[in-house]
């Protein structure tokens, strides 16, 4: 089933999502394309004529960091008109139950959606798009939106002021995924939200988890890698998946009550 119709949920489905005590999770492009935040590839990627490519890499910032930097603000002016959608609110709101022993969101993305929803218990794979840090990793960081368009040394007089968003050819932050491992080692649910699942090492995180024994569910429009690896594989948007799995567990529980 495609689009933002509700899926089907095979009963095996629905006795896991009443059990569980441990979920996370995992989010990627598709779970903030609902909310209007520009794709980073594909169709009206370009900026200036530009490909993003061309622009996230440390060589162009070093070559020119006000065109980076322009850019990175038009991508926050985005982000700030944008919402979050239905989806992001019921992770939220799930996080907030007594009945799980942790409840951790792994996203992708860097727009800070699952915050503004009330998210607490987010790990940022690829950095966040709100917050600027320097480039001699001197440990200085502060929000983007407070930059100086034109001066963008950092207090330590040693580096620049950058976005503190993952670039091409870095590293993901070590901490971060550190303790995405840790989490999705204790998890006994994971859904996989809007992800093409093909960017390593993200995508081997539901796979390792799989391997634990957790349960894992795709959510996703179109089938991805994944698909035919794990149990259950719903085709439908990030919101239409996700309201239809919370939905289902309060009734469930309800029920058993």
């Amino acid at each position: 089933m495609t689009g933002a119709a509700a899926p089907d949920l095979p009963e095996a489905l629905l006795g896991i999502l009443e059990r569980a005590r441990r979920p996370v999770v995992l989010t990627g492009a598709g779970m903030s394309a609902e909310c209007g935040v520009p794709v980073f590839r594909g169709p009206g990627g370009l900026w200036e004529g530009i490909r993003p490519e061309e622009l996230a890499t440390p060589e162009a910032f070093a070559r020119d960091p006000a065109r980076v930097w322009r850019w990175y603000r038009w991508r926050l002016e985005r982000v700030a008109a944008a919402r979050p959608h239905a989806g992001h609110t019921a992770l939220a709101a799930l996080e907030r139950e007594e009945a799980f022993d942790g409840f951790t969101v792994i996203t992708q993305n860097v727009d800070g959606m699952h915050q503004r929803a009330g998210s607490r218990d987010v790990i940022e794979l690829h950095g966040s798009l709100v917050r600027a840090r320097c480039t001699a990793l001197c440990g200085f960081e502060t929000g983007a939106d407070g930059v100086d368009p034109e001066d963008f040394s950092c207090p330590c007089g040693k580096g620049r002021l950058r976005p503190g968003v993952v670039w091409f050819g870095e590293s993901l932050p070590a901490r971060a995924l550190r303790r995405a491992a840790e989490v999705l080692a204790g998890a006994d649910l994971v859904w996989v939200v809007g992800t093409s699942s093909v960017v390593h090492p993200a995508a081997a995180l539901p796979e390792l988890a799989a391997a634990r024994g957790a349960a894992v569910v795709e959510v996703n429009p179109e089938p991805t890698p994944l698909t035919a690896r794990v149990p259950f594989s719903l085709r439908c948007t990030a919101s239409a998946g996700i309201t239809a799995m919370t939905e289902a567990r309060r009734k469930r529980r309800r029920q058993s009550f």
